[in-house]
């Protein structure tokens, strides 16, 4: 008897556990595809087109979008239901990035469609990301693991993911052509829809939320009021939004211009520029892995501020000075394993701090907030290629990433970092203030260096 309770209790366990893998698996394929666009795409429009201005725009038009779902997002992705978003979220960006090969393909492709048709996937992709991270504390009680280790591992599957998905795009770019590359990543979106809509049925953290009564604009403007007066009554917050809201616009400006005209300039082929993402995705993983094992015994704040100026501005600078890769994969390694600690300590820090019901209102205007600058760091990165060059570019944009990452060490109110909340949904900076009162956003989606 004993024996058979231990098997049913066993068995239990690994059905509780299947929603937080379901998550994971759908994150993992899902982000490796999108790794796949994170190159082809620029790489398709400077094959076509030839400017780097363009690509800044089509950069433009896929994050402007994402800013406007954010804002209206929290509230709603609590009333459809966490797994009809993420799946339907994941289906809508498929559709998108397949419809650009499938066009070009037939000849009929303008520039405006390109524009639009990654404009309609940015506004789908970020609630799908936020659905799916808000539940990973109601995942991981229900898998029996820490807050800590779940965030830990979330992180450290997507870095994977990227690591991968830039590997495998840079080599079919390179053997292929960019359009095999966005056709892969559509299919890529359909596989994580369906296992979200699999495994995730009957969770109820993932279904409709119906504590709000009906869908109006005076309820919507309610509770987006009180995820950004959660948020501002937070200096611990404030800061982590504002500080990521700018290091997130730079890094858009690398990833969608700097580093693509780079490797198309000085590197030869996608093939470099893969494997150099692959290696800073694959030593973020390393990164995230390590804080995860050991990350607990150290002050926060300080690897916080370290890792965020390993993993900043020496890139860009060592872009700047070298046209071999050497280099700047060795750059790339190192800033990989500093940035794949950040994540963990935000989203660990945000679950630690915000209350549930509270999780996705506050998401939304965080992740609005850390991707308001998205949008013109990639316009801004192709318009300073096409007007001085892609060296000052890199220069002028690393030199603003280190005076933004010095921001930890400065500012007081990121010593609440150290500090922990004073009860459930306490933030430390508010304690002191007024004797009562988590941090940014989950960590599949921004902040996301």
């Amino acid at each position: 008897m004993p024996a058979a309770e231990s098997a049913r209790s066993h068995a239990s366990t690994v059905t509780s556990r299947r929603p937080l893998i379901a998550v994971l698996g759908a994150n993992t394929v899902s982000i490796a595809g999108s790794s796949l666009t994170l190159i082809g795409v620029p790489w398709f429009v400077l094959q076509t087109t030839g400017s780097a201005a363009r690509a800044g725009v089509v950069a433009f038009c896929a994050t402007l979008p994402v800013i406007v779902a954010a804002l209206i997002g929290g509230p709603v992705i609590d009333r459809i239901g966490r797994r009809r978003v993420s799946a339907v979220s994941d289906l809508v960006c498929g559709l998108s990035v397949g419809a650009i090969p499938l066009l070009h393909h037939a000849g009929v492709l303008e520039f405006w469609m390109l524009c639009a048709l990654m404009a309609l996937g940015g506004l789908v992709h970020t609630p799908g990301l936020t659905a799916r991270g808000v539940l990973l504390p109601s995942l991981a009680e229900h898998a029996g693991t820490t807050l800590g280790r779940a965030a830990s591992l979330y992180d450290a599957v997507s870095r994977g993911a990227r690591m991968i998905g830039a590997a495998v795009a840079g080599v079919l770019i390179a053997a292929f052509g960019a359009e095999t590359v966005l056709l892969l990543d559509a299919a890529t979106f359909g596989v994580s829809a369906l296992l979200v809509l699999a495994f995730l049925r009957g969770v109820p953290a993932a279904e409709p939320q119906r504590t709000g009564g009906r869908i109006s604009f005076a309820g919507y403007r309610a509770e987006f009021a009180e995820g950004m007066a959660f948020l501002t009554r937070s200096r611990l917050l404030l800061g982590v939004t504002l500080m990521v809201m700018m290091t997130n616009g730079l890094d858009q400006g690398w990833s969608a211009v700097l580093l693509p005209v780079h490797g198309s300039a000085d590197l030869g082929d996608a093939t470099a520029l893969g494997l150099l993402i692959s290696l800073f995705g694959g030593f973020a993983l390393l990164g995230a892995l390590l804080y995860g094992v050991w990350g607990d015994r150290f002050p926060r704040r300080a690897v916080f501020a370290a890792a965020f100026l390993i993993g900043g501005a020496p890139r860009f600078v060592v872009a700047a000075l070298t046209d071999t890769t050497l280099p700047l994969a060795v750059t790339m390694a190192l800033a990989g394993l500093g940035v794949g600690m950040l994540n963990p300590i935000l989203s660990t820090v945000m679950y630690e701090r915000i209350p549930e019901e509270l999780r996705s209102r506050v998401a939304g205007v965080t992740t609005a907030g850390c991707e308001l600058t998205m949008p013109l760091g990639g316009l801004a990165a192709g318009l300073l290629v096409d007007g001085f060059g892609i060296g000052t570019a890199l220069l002028v944009f690393g030199g603003t990433y280190l005076l933004v990452t010095l921001a930890p060490l400065v500012f007081p109110a990121w010593q609440d970092l150290d500090r922990p909340p004073q009860g459930k949904g306490a933030d430390p900076g508010l304690s002191r203030t007024a004797d009562s009162l988590r941090d940014s956003v989950p960590a599949g989606s921004p902040p996301r260096p």
